[in-house]
């Protein structure tokens, strides 16, 4: 069953959307549900979310961004 979900976002927001659909050649809705529906999938399916909590750090938001610490070239080894 789907269901209509009304949005009120910024204007830069949706300016930004409507650029990215024009780009892609997506209508504006499709892609605002497929990256609602990346966002909900996101955490759930996160291959190192059973590690958080495992190994002591001093980057306190490592939790939060661990993606952009992974793939940072100040992380990699030389």
């Amino acid at each position: 069953m789907d269901h209509v979900l009304t949005l009120h976002v910024p204007e830069e927001t949706y300016m930004n959307l409507i650029r990215i659909a024009d780009k892609t050649g997506e209508p504006p809705e499709k892609l605002a549900i497929q990256w609602i529906h990346q966002a909900i999938r996101q955490p759930l399916t996160d291959p190192l979310e059973s590690f958080i909590g495992a190994i002591q750090s001093n980057v306190p938001e490592w939790a939060d961004h661990h993606d952009q610490y992974l793939g940072s070239e100040s992380l990699k080894s030389e």
